[in-house]
Protein backbone atom coordinates (compact mmCIF):
# COMPACT_ATOMS: atom_id res chain seq x y z
CA UNK A 1 0.00 0.00 0.00
CA UNK A 2 1.32 3.24 -0.79
CA UNK A 3 1.36 6.59 0.74
CA UNK A 4 -1.45 8.17 -1.49
CA UNK A 5 -3.46 5.10 1.04
CA UNK A 6 -2.03 7.13 4.36
CA UNK A 7 0.56 4.27 4.57
CA UNK A 8 4.63 4.07 4.60
CA UNK A 9 5.30 1.87 1.81
CA UNK A 10 8.21 -0.49 2.72
CA UNK A 11 11.08 1.30 0.76
CA UNK A 12 10.97 4.69 1.97
CA UNK A 13 14.76 5.08 3.52
CA UNK A 14 13.71 7.71 6.33
CA UNK A 15 15.13 5.22 9.39
CA UNK A 16 15.07 5.12 12.96
CA UNK A 17 10.92 5.79 13.09
CA UNK A 18 10.22 4.53 16.33
CA UNK A 19 9.20 8.06 18.00
CA UNK A 20 6.21 7.63 15.59
CA UNK A 21 3.06 5.81 16.84
CA UNK A 22 2.91 2.72 16.16
CA UNK A 23 -0.85 2.56 14.41
CA UNK A 24 -2.56 0.89 11.04
CA UNK A 25 -3.60 4.49 9.82
CA UNK A 26 -0.59 7.24 9.50
CA UNK A 27 -3.43 10.11 10.66
CA UNK A 28 -2.45 8.64 14.18
CA UNK A 29 0.97 9.28 13.81
CA UNK A 30 2.53 12.47 15.79
CA UNK A 31 3.93 13.98 12.62
CA UNK A 32 1.14 13.64 10.23
CA UNK A 33 -1.63 15.88 10.05
CA UNK A 34 -5.27 15.26 8.54
CA UNK A 35 -8.50 16.94 6.62
CA UNK A 36 -11.44 16.71 8.87
CA UNK A 37 -13.39 18.45 5.88
CA UNK A 38 -13.95 20.86 7.31
CA UNK A 39 -15.09 24.48 5.66
CA UNK A 40 -11.81 25.90 5.11
CA UNK A 41 -9.64 27.67 2.37
CA UNK A 42 -8.54 24.14 2.17
CA UNK A 43 -10.67 21.25 1.94
CA UNK A 44 -9.37 17.62 1.83
CA UNK A 45 -11.39 15.01 1.60
CA UNK A 46 -11.28 13.45 5.59
CA UNK A 47 -8.56 11.32 6.41
CA UNK A 48 -5.84 12.34 3.63
CA UNK A 49 -2.83 13.82 4.67
CA UNK A 50 -2.39 17.02 4.66
CA UNK A 51 0.78 17.60 6.92
CA UNK A 52 3.88 16.06 6.92
CA UNK A 53 6.25 17.61 10.02
CA UNK A 54 9.22 16.47 11.08
CA UNK A 55 11.11 17.90 13.76
CA UNK A 56 14.24 17.07 15.36
CA UNK A 57 13.86 16.91 19.44
CA UNK A 58 16.87 14.22 20.88
CA UNK A 59 14.60 13.88 23.71
CA UNK A 60 11.97 12.33 21.27
CA UNK A 61 14.84 10.58 19.45
CA UNK A 62 13.90 12.61 16.49
CA UNK A 63 17.38 13.71 15.87
CA UNK A 64 18.64 9.89 15.06
CA UNK A 65 16.14 9.86 11.61
CA UNK A 66 19.03 9.72 8.79
CA UNK A 67 18.44 8.74 4.89
CA UNK A 68 17.05 10.94 2.05
CA UNK A 69 13.73 12.60 1.34
CA UNK A 70 11.87 10.00 -0.18
CA UNK A 71 10.75 10.68 -3.67
CA UNK A 72 7.22 8.70 -2.91
CA UNK A 73 6.44 11.73 -0.62
CA UNK A 74 4.49 12.93 -3.82
CA UNK A 75 2.11 10.22 -3.50
CA UNK A 76 0.26 12.61 -1.28
CA UNK A 77 -1.85 14.94 -2.95
CA UNK A 78 -3.51 16.73 -0.37
CA UNK A 79 -0.39 17.80 1.03
CA UNK A 80 -0.24 21.29 2.34
CA UNK A 81 3.21 21.59 4.49
CA UNK A 82 6.39 19.81 4.41
CA UNK A 83 8.61 20.94 7.55
CA UNK A 84 11.97 19.00 8.13
CA UNK A 85 14.02 20.76 10.85
CA UNK A 86 16.77 20.05 13.10
CA UNK A 87 17.68 16.31 11.61
CA UNK A 88 21.49 16.37 11.00
CA UNK A 89 21.04 12.88 9.15
CA UNK A 90 18.65 13.81 6.87
CA UNK A 91 20.61 14.23 3.57
CA UNK A 92 20.42 13.81 -0.42
CA UNK A 93 18.52 16.48 -2.38
CA UNK A 94 14.96 17.72 -2.81
CA UNK A 95 13.56 14.73 -4.46
CA UNK A 96 12.26 16.26 -7.90
CA UNK A 97 8.97 14.60 -7.90
CA UNK A 98 7.79 17.35 -5.49
CA UNK A 99 6.70 18.95 -8.38
CA UNK A 100 3.59 16.96 -8.16
CA UNK A 101 2.46 18.31 -4.67
CA UNK A 102 0.04 20.61 -6.24
CA UNK A 103 -1.25 21.84 -2.99
CA UNK A 104 1.58 22.52 -1.65
CA UNK A 105 1.25 25.59 0.33
CA UNK A 106 4.79 25.69 2.78
CA UNK A 107 7.90 23.87 2.55
CA UNK A 108 10.86 24.43 5.42
CA UNK A 109 13.77 21.82 5.03
CA UNK A 110 16.04 23.66 8.32
CA UNK A 111 19.37 22.47 9.96
CA UNK A 112 19.44 19.32 7.66
CA UNK A 113 22.61 17.99 6.02
CA UNK A 114 20.56 18.26 2.86
CA UNK A 115 22.67 19.68 -0.41
CA UNK A 116 22.63 20.28 -4.11
CA UNK A 117 21.26 23.06 -5.89
CA UNK A 118 17.97 24.62 -4.96
CA UNK A 119 15.38 22.54 -8.19
CA UNK A 120 13.72 25.10 -10.75
CA UNK A 121 10.64 22.73 -10.59
CA UNK A 122 9.93 24.13 -7.36
CA UNK A 123 8.68 27.22 -9.26
CA UNK A 124 5.92 24.79 -11.30
CA UNK A 125 4.64 24.38 -7.66
CA UNK A 126 1.64 27.38 -8.27
CA UNK A 127 0.00 26.67 -4.28
CA UNK A 128 3.51 27.62 -3.00
CA UNK A 129 3.48 30.28 -0.37
CA UNK A 130 6.53 30.09 1.60
CA UNK A 131 9.61 28.53 1.11
CA UNK A 132 12.30 28.15 3.99
CA UNK A 133 15.75 26.62 3.33
CA UNK A 134 18.39 27.22 6.61
CA UNK A 135 21.46 26.17 6.82
CA UNK A 136 21.10 22.67 4.95
CA UNK A 137 23.87 23.04 2.64
CA UNK A 138 22.09 23.81 -0.86
CA UNK A 139 24.25 25.05 -3.39
CA UNK A 140 24.60 26.58 -7.10
CA UNK A 141 22.71 29.52 -7.88
CA UNK A 142 19.26 31.06 -7.16
CA UNK A 143 16.68 29.74 -9.34
CA UNK A 144 15.43 32.93 -11.29
CA UNK A 145 12.30 31.38 -12.03
CA UNK A 146 11.14 32.02 -8.27
CA UNK A 147 10.04 34.78 -8.61
CA UNK A 148 7.17 33.34 -10.89
CA UNK A 149 5.07 31.57 -8.28
CA UNK A 150 2.05 33.82 -8.34
CA UNK A 151 1.08 33.23 -4.22
CA UNK A 152 4.93 33.48 -2.62
CA UNK A 153 4.90 35.54 0.43
CA UNK A 154 8.20 34.44 2.19
CA UNK A 155 11.50 33.31 0.90
CA UNK A 156 14.04 32.78 3.17
CA UNK A 157 17.82 30.98 1.42
CA UNK A 158 19.75 31.87 4.67
CA UNK A 159 23.14 29.90 5.78
CA UNK A 160 23.66 27.65 2.83
CA UNK A 161 26.25 27.28 -0.20
CA UNK A 162 24.91 29.52 -2.32
CA UNK A 163 26.82 31.26 -4.85
CA UNK A 164 25.96 33.98 -8.20
CA UNK A 165 23.90 36.89 -7.46
CA UNK A 166 20.33 37.91 -6.62
CA UNK A 167 18.56 37.38 -10.46
CA UNK A 168 16.98 40.04 -12.28
CA UNK A 169 13.67 39.09 -12.14
CA UNK A 170 13.00 39.32 -8.69
CA UNK A 171 12.44 42.65 -9.05
CA UNK A 172 8.91 40.99 -10.63
CA UNK A 173 7.72 38.89 -7.87
CA UNK A 174 3.75 38.66 -8.37
CA UNK A 175 2.79 39.73 -4.52
CA UNK A 176 4.10 41.55 -1.71
CA UNK A 177 6.57 39.63 -0.10
CA UNK A 178 6.58 39.49 3.40
CA UNK A 179 10.02 38.53 3.75
CA UNK A 180 12.75 37.86 1.54
CA UNK A 181 16.37 36.71 3.32
CA UNK A 182 19.29 35.61 1.27
CA UNK A 183 21.35 36.03 4.32
CA UNK A 184 24.70 34.49 4.79
CA UNK A 185 25.35 32.43 1.57
CA UNK A 186 28.49 33.39 -1.26
CA UNK A 187 26.64 35.55 -3.24
CA UNK A 188 28.37 38.04 -4.58
CA UNK A 189 28.15 41.33 -7.47
CA UNK A 190 25.68 44.57 -7.36
CA UNK A 191 21.87 44.37 -6.76
CA UNK A 192 20.24 44.02 -9.53
CA UNK A 193 18.16 47.75 -9.84
CA UNK A 194 14.91 46.09 -10.45
CA UNK A 195 14.86 44.78 -6.81
CA UNK A 196 14.16 48.05 -5.88
CA UNK A 197 10.83 47.90 -8.03
CA UNK A 198 9.77 45.28 -5.71
CA UNK A 199 7.71 45.50 -2.77
CA UNK A 200 9.29 43.95 0.09
CA UNK A 201 8.67 44.15 4.09
CA UNK A 202 11.38 42.35 5.49
CA UNK A 203 15.10 42.17 3.06
CA UNK A 204 18.07 40.48 4.54
CA UNK A 205 21.09 40.37 2.63
CA UNK A 206 23.59 40.23 5.35
CA UNK A 207 26.87 37.99 5.29
CA UNK A 208 27.39 37.90 1.70
CA UNK A 209 30.27 40.07 -0.99
CA UNK A 210 27.73 41.97 -2.61
CA UNK A 211 29.22 45.59 -3.53
CA UNK A 212 28.09 48.81 -5.08
CA UNK A 213 25.35 51.12 -4.44
CA UNK A 214 22.00 50.43 -3.19
CA UNK A 215 19.72 53.80 -2.83
CA UNK A 216 17.67 52.35 -4.76
CA UNK A 217 16.14 49.82 -2.64
CA UNK A 218 15.12 52.45 -0.38
CA UNK A 219 11.94 55.23 -1.07
CA UNK A 220 10.06 56.75 1.25
CA UNK A 221 6.48 55.57 0.18
CA UNK A 222 7.66 51.42 0.39
CA UNK A 223 6.17 49.53 2.34
CA UNK A 224 9.73 48.15 3.93
CA UNK A 225 9.95 47.48 7.47
CA UNK A 226 13.59 45.89 8.27
CA UNK A 227 16.54 46.30 5.97
CA UNK A 228 19.18 44.19 6.58
CA UNK A 229 22.34 44.86 5.03
CA UNK A 230 25.38 44.46 7.24
CA UNK A 231 28.65 42.96 6.39
CA UNK A 232 29.01 43.44 2.83
CA UNK A 233 31.22 45.60 0.19
CA UNK A 234 28.29 48.23 -0.49
CA UNK A 235 30.01 51.74 -1.16
CA UNK A 236 28.22 54.51 -1.42
CA UNK A 237 26.91 57.79 0.01
CA UNK A 238 24.19 57.93 2.31
CA UNK A 239 23.44 61.48 2.63
CA UNK A 240 20.04 61.60 0.71
CA UNK A 241 19.05 58.28 1.03
CA UNK A 242 15.26 58.36 0.71
CA UNK A 243 14.29 56.22 3.92
CA UNK A 244 10.64 54.81 4.01
CA UNK A 245 8.68 55.69 6.86
CA UNK A 246 7.67 52.07 7.51
CA UNK A 247 10.57 51.50 8.51
CA UNK A 248 11.91 50.07 12.31
CA UNK A 249 15.19 48.02 11.56
CA UNK A 250 18.06 49.24 9.66
CA UNK A 251 21.01 47.37 10.02
CA UNK A 252 23.99 48.97 7.59
CA UNK A 253 27.34 47.50 9.37
CA UNK A 254 30.65 46.54 8.24
CA UNK A 255 30.17 48.19 5.19
CA UNK A 256 31.66 51.34 3.15
CA UNK A 257 29.10 54.08 3.48
CA UNK A 258 30.20 57.38 3.31
CA UNK A 259 28.76 61.02 3.95
CA UNK A 260 26.26 61.90 6.31
CA UNK A 261 23.07 59.77 8.22
CA UNK A 262 20.09 61.39 6.61
CA UNK A 263 17.67 63.89 8.75
CA UNK A 264 14.38 61.50 8.24
CA UNK A 265 16.62 58.90 10.64
CA UNK A 266 15.28 60.74 13.38
CA UNK A 267 12.02 61.04 12.11
CA UNK A 268 11.02 57.73 11.79
CA UNK A 269 8.28 56.78 13.48
CA UNK A 270 8.13 52.91 14.65
CA UNK A 271 12.00 53.13 14.96
CA UNK A 272 13.47 50.17 17.10
CA UNK A 273 17.00 49.38 16.05
CA UNK A 274 19.61 51.04 14.34
CA UNK A 275 22.96 49.86 13.47
CA UNK A 276 25.55 52.08 11.47
CA UNK A 277 28.95 50.74 13.02
CA UNK A 278 32.15 50.48 10.80
CA UNK A 279 31.87 52.39 8.28
CA UNK A 280 33.19 55.86 6.96
CA UNK A 281 30.48 57.96 7.79
CA UNK A 282 30.43 61.70 9.34
CA UNK A 283 28.90 64.71 10.70
CA UNK A 284 26.20 64.74 13.03
CA UNK A 285 23.73 61.86 14.34
CA UNK A 286 20.67 62.84 13.43
CA UNK A 287 18.00 64.28 16.14
CA UNK A 288 14.72 63.14 17.30
CA UNK A 289 13.25 59.53 17.90
CA UNK A 290 15.02 57.12 20.06
CA UNK A 291 18.52 57.89 17.55
CA UNK A 292 20.37 59.21 21.10
CA UNK A 293 19.48 55.75 22.50
CA UNK A 294 21.32 53.24 20.60
CA UNK A 295 24.90 52.93 20.59
CA UNK A 296 25.07 51.98 16.45
CA UNK A 297 27.46 54.72 15.04
CA UNK A 298 30.97 53.58 16.48
CA UNK A 299 33.59 53.09 14.27
CA UNK A 300 33.07 55.56 11.80
CA UNK A 301 35.11 58.36 9.92
CA UNK A 302 33.40 61.52 11.91
CA UNK A 303 30.21 60.77 13.51
CA UNK A 304 29.60 62.84 16.41
CA UNK A 305 26.80 63.97 18.97
CA UNK A 306 25.54 60.54 19.79
CA UNK A 307 26.56 58.24 23.15
CA UNK A 308 30.17 57.44 23.12
CA UNK A 309 30.74 59.80 20.29
CA UNK A 310 32.36 63.20 20.82
CA UNK A 311 31.05 66.56 20.79
CA UNK A 312 30.40 68.35 17.46
CA UNK A 313 32.53 70.98 17.38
Amino acid sequence: MGMRDCQLPNDVPIKHTHFIKHHNHCCDWDVVGCGNGGDTEFTPPPGRVTSFILYGNINLGVDMISGEIPPVIADLPYLHTIKFANLPNLTGSIPLTIKKLVNLSSITLDYTNLSGPIPEILSQIKTLKRIELISSGFSGTIPSSLSLLPNLRELVLSQNNLSGSIPESFGSFKRRLSILRLDTNGLSGPIPKSLGQANIEALDLSQNNFTGDVTFLFKSDKPMQQVILRQNHFKFNFSNVDLPWSLNYIDMSYNQLYGSLPRRLGQLPKLIYVSFRFNHLCGKVPKGGRLKQFKAFFNNKCLCDAPGLPVCK
